[in-house]
């Protein structure tokens, strides 16, 4: 059962976003940043994700593409900041069809009695693209991925 919450208060510039997971802190770090993990369980179920290039330390790049069954491409990327492993990575993150809407991600990954839980805060330039972000769907597609990532994280070790 998903305890996925996503907080996306009214005239603020974020979203915050929670759910754990039962793994590892070091298993769900390595399941967020590892190139082999991410297109596994990033991005809606019906399409598939295309690791361009992620390059996730300190300084590092990545892009992603979602391919659609109708063909279309869906890219995103961004610029990695900060990571201290397991616990945290900072990056920005772009969507490639709406370029200059940038927003800063933080993630934290918290261990407890086996469990970890990941937060997630994204801050947008405006509230105006933080709620363009909400209404986009962003909900719907962040519970695919972190089913996803749940199962996946089932399998490994």
């Amino acid at each position: 059962m998903s305890d996925l919450t996503v907080i996306a208060e009214p005239g603020r510039h974020d979203i915050v976003v929670t759910r754990s997971f039962d793994a590892p802190r070091d298993v769900v770090f390595r399941a967020m940043t590892d190139a082999e993990h991410l297109a596994r369980w990033w991005g809606l179920k019906e399409n598939e994700t295309v690791i361009d290039h992620a390059d996730l330390r300190r300084g590092g790049s990545w892009r992603f593409v979602e391919r659609a069954p109708d063909g279309q491409e869906y890219a995103f990327h961004g610029v990695v900041h900060d990571v201290v492993a397991p616990e945290r990575f900072v990056q920005t993150f772009e969507f490639e069809g709406m370029p200059g809407h940038v927003c800063l991600e933080t993630t934290t990954l918290e261990e407890g009695d086996g469990r970890t839980l990941y937060t997630s805060t994204t801050v947008f330039q405006s509230v105006e693209d933080r709620d363009g972000m909400v209404e986009s769907g962003m909900e719907y597609g962040l519970k695919q991925s972190m089913d996803a990532l749940d199962e996946l994280l089932a399998t490994m070790g």
